[in-house]
């Protein structure tokens, strides 16, 4: 298996374009990594990357290598998954992402689950609002809110997501509760905003008489993580979008109010992403397809 993760690594590094970032990717130390392609390069007589202290890139024969490796690791898998199809018996490691707010709330109290009817089935579960790569990520499946940027990639759809517009009381008392949706664009209100590399422009889009429209609204605080937002709103420190399923909670209890209920936000679709190659593994279609029921079910009674 040595060759094999060698391999691995090398094709880890090429799509990364770091060796720490590789190692990093595939939980060995960097000083492994280097090892793997050092004896890599050792076993072809070729150099696969040109080295500076500042930069990794491939070489010809790197360029080249990288093509048959690919070819050579997607075969392995697939003979691996034929396999475990074959003996009812799937196992692997599984590297997963979601949103923060879909991860905490909906995945991650399902992982154990999972696993305790997987035994043979690891999950590496990495949680963040900033959009992911699935394949320079090295990801089998990434959960998500809105609307996918890549065409070519399958989707699962798990549900729409209601919306809404809320603060704490005591920010609608000091700042007065918005009549319209103009009141959030003409500087009368403080907007929370998910802020990320990469990230749109901030725009809201409403339901209005006229048909959905977008606002791009403004306020002194962002962060790239949701749950920080709704903690500042909560804290009374301005209004924010959000899932009804994930402030259902504060909803309930009134320390979140919803404002502009006559011009609601439009719901959010939640879905999972896969490649075509990666659903023909038993193991990714026995995880969407668990993880999908228990998130419907988890969604419909927090909504």
């Amino acid at each position: 298996m040595s060759y094999i993760d060698n391999i691995r690594t090398f094709v880890r590094v090429y799509e990364l374009g770091s060796m720490s970032a590789a190692a990093r990717d595939q939980r060995i130390s960097a000083a492994v990594a280097s090892s793997r392609i050092s004896q890599l390069e050792d076993y072809l007589n070729v150099r696969l990357f040109m080295r500076t202290t500042r930069q990794l890139n491939a070489t010809e024969q790197g360029e080249i290598f990288y093509v048959g490796a690919c070819n050579i690791l997607e075969t392995i898998d697939e003979a691996e998954a034929a396999v475990s199809s074959v003996t009812q018996s799937p196992r692997g490691l599984m590297h997963v992402a979601a949103p923060l707010g879909v991860g905490r709330r909906l995945i991650a109290p399902q992982v154990p689950l999972f696993k305790a009817d997987y035994p043979l089935i690891d999950v590496r579960l990495r949680l963040s609002d900033r959009k992911v790569d699935l394949t320079a990520e090295g990801l089998d499946v990434a959960f998500f809110l809105g609307v996918p940027e890549d065409s070519t990639l399958r989707i699962r759809k798990i549900a729409d997501c209601p919306r809404v517009l809320c603060a704490a009381p005591a920010y609608l008392e000091r700042k007065g509760i918005p009549e319209t949706p103009m009141s959030l664009v003409s500087g009368e209100h403080d907007c929370l905003n998910l802020r990320y590399p990469g990230a749109p422009e901030f725009q809201w889009p409403l339901q209005t008489p006229d048909g959905v429209t977008k606002f791009a609204v403004k306020g002194p605080f962002e962060s790239d993580d949701g749950d920080v937002l709704t903690s500042w709103a909560r804290d009374g420190h301005g209004i924010v979008l959000k899932p009804v399923f994930e402030i259902a909670d504060d909803l309930a209890k009134g320390t979140l109010v919803p404002i502009l209920k006559s011009t609601p936000p439009i719901p959010i679709q939640m879905a999972c992403l896969y490649t075509h190659r990666k659903h023909q593994d038993p193991k990714t279609r026995l995880f969407i397809d668990f993880m999908v029921a228990r998130m419907q079910k988890d969604l419909q009674s927090r909504q």
